[in-house]
């Protein structure tokens, strides 16, 4: 069965995005380093937007991930780059219910519910994992379904941002099965449900 993989990053004390909730790349908390790069070249190319692996020269199927989903904050993001599919090399989905009834998106919008479509996607036969590209908002309301937890952990405390998942109190366990630390100082923590 497909797993829904969380993969991020975050600050040490749990935030994926600053206070104004923009694009946090290459941010002072989020610096995105050669070894960084190295690491998501060679482990999770699939990962980087479309622009960014034309320009390295990136093609073919993902290592991990065949689809991802994100929310629509995190969508807006890549619109404010003018891109409206930042990962046409994925299966893109984006959970909206303003976007509902958009048939000129190369995306698909999930307007209903998330878990709903999520645990159709998990059912389907053969393919690669689910990624969640984020925001905190979303994560938070498909925790019960996340199976995985792939996050780049950066040497950082920013006190107030997005939060890592964003919502009411709920408990969930996971346990460490990998971890990669990396020169510039990124540990990437590898972390699956306990069941």
């Amino acid at each position: 069965m497909r797993r829904l993989v969380y993969y991020v990053a975050t600050t040490l004390d749990g935030f994926i995005a600053g206070p104004d909730g923009g694009d946090p790349s290459a941010s002072d908390f989020f610096p995105i380093t050669p070894d960084v790069i190295e690491y998501i070249v060679t482990h999770y190319p699939e990962t980087l937007p479309g622009p960014a692996r034309d320009a390295m020269g990136i093609d073919g199927e993902g290592t991990h991930f065949d689809t991802v989903i994100e929310g629509r904050a995190s969508y807006d993001l890549g619109l404010a780059a003018g891109l409206d599919d930042a990962y046409p090399h994925l299966r893109h989905l984006v959970v909206s219910t303003t976007l509902a009834g958009r048939d000129d998106l190369p995306v698909e919008v999930v307007a209903g519910d998330p878990i709903e479509r999520v645990r159709e996607l998990k059912a389907e036969d053969g393919g690669k994992d689910i990624w969640l590209v984020g925001g905190g908002t979303l994560a938070h309301a498909l925790l019960p379904e996340v199976d995985r937890l792939v996050l780049k952990v950066n040497p950082s405390v920013i006190g107030a941002g997005t939060p890592l998942f964003a919502g009411d109190f709920s408990h969930a366990r996971f346990e460490p099965v990998e971890q990669v630390d990396l020169a510039g100082g990124v540990r990437v923590v590898t972390l699956d449900r306990v069941r």
